[in-house]
């Protein structure tokens, strides 16, 4: 069973998105789908009991801070939104779980200053553990300097970048909602789905 986990020990980048859409995409793919979520304020539950009735299912994966859980039988696909400030033991063990590790990262020398060592630490647990690592640019335009920057950054530790992710307020709507990008129409978010279509590649892979 596949395990995305979504991580990256900045707050405020967008992780919460990420791993409800992420859910989300794999629920519009049929798959029978958990979202757990090991930080305090379980931000992830919380959207999981705003969901509607209508929605494709995704289940909730039993974890906190301290436990995870075995996800539950009859899951298929399984993702995993992390807290600010991961590290240690606890970083250790969430990386014990991963197939894939989604880093989201706002293109600023600040963010990427602040990601840069937990960056090296994800590259020495791929050579030992064959994880599969992605970055993602949140909050970008992929047309700007600024994104170009955050490319040859990615670029210079061999991680490969699976989309830029604009700043919208689609996903603050669908959030409030239990939704995700997958949820709706697509003519009501084409721009965003587009933007995701190398992140679902990878996913898919």
């Amino acid at each position: 069973m596949p395990v995305v986990v979504v991580a990256n020990p900045k707050g405020g980048v967008g992780k919460s998105t990420l791993s409800t859409n992420i859910a989300g995409y794999f629920a519009s793919q049929g798959h029978p789908v958990i979202l757990g979520d090991t930080d305090r304020q379980q931000s992830a539950r919380l959207w999981l009991g705003l969901r509607p009735p209508a929605a494709r299912p995704i289940g909730s994966w039993d974890t906190s801070s301290d436990v995870i859980s075995r996800p539950p039988k009859g899951t298929t696909h399984a993702v995993l939104d992390t807290p600010a400030g991961l590290h240690g033991w606890r970083l250790n063990d969430v990386l014990k779980l991963a197939d894939k590790i989604i880093v989201p990262l706002q293109p600023s020398v600040f963010d990427i200053f602040a990601t840069r060592s937990f960056l090296d630490q994800l590259a020495e647990h791929r050579r030992a553990e064959g994880v599969q690592i992605g970055i993602v640019g949140m909050r970008v335009d992929a047309r700007t300097k600024a994104a170009e920057q955050l490319h040859h950054f990615v670029d210079s530790l061999g991680f490969p970048v699976l989309g830029y992710l604009r700043d919208t307020q689609n996903y603050i709507h669908l959030a409030a909602h239990g939704l995700t990008l997958f949820d709706v129409a697509p003519g009501r978010v084409a721009r965003d789905l587009e933007q995701w279509q190398g992140i679902c590649a990878w996913l898919n892979s």
